[in-house]
């Protein structure tokens, strides 16, 4: 697992965490919140509208609202290979 996050984000992926709001099905007036989470590209988020499709097109709570937030874990000037060893006693 571990493996694959770091492969995803040295591609450009950041952790991308959205709170969907919608309303329940058998009672419209209130509205639940989920939380979905994967490694996804800023600024278009395929990913996350892939599964916001998902959504509408099989799940029975309209959307209201979805708040988006992510964090690119590893930038590309943080990244650096190291030539050196250093041996410590």
């Amino acid at each position: 697992m571990a493996d694959r996050d770091l492969s995803c984000q040295l591609k450009g992926f950041s952790l991308t965490t959205a709170e969907i709001l919608y309303y329940m099905p058998d009672h419209p007036s209130i509205i639940q919140s989920f939380i979905w989470q994967d490694y996804d590209v800023a600024p278009k988020f395929p990913k996350l509208i892939k599964f916001l499709d998902f959504w509408k097109e099989n799940l029975d709570g309209p959307l209201h609202k979805v708040l988006v937030a992510h964090r690119k874990l590893i930038k590309p000037t943080e990244f650096q290979f190291v030539d050196q060893k250093f041996i410590l006693n």
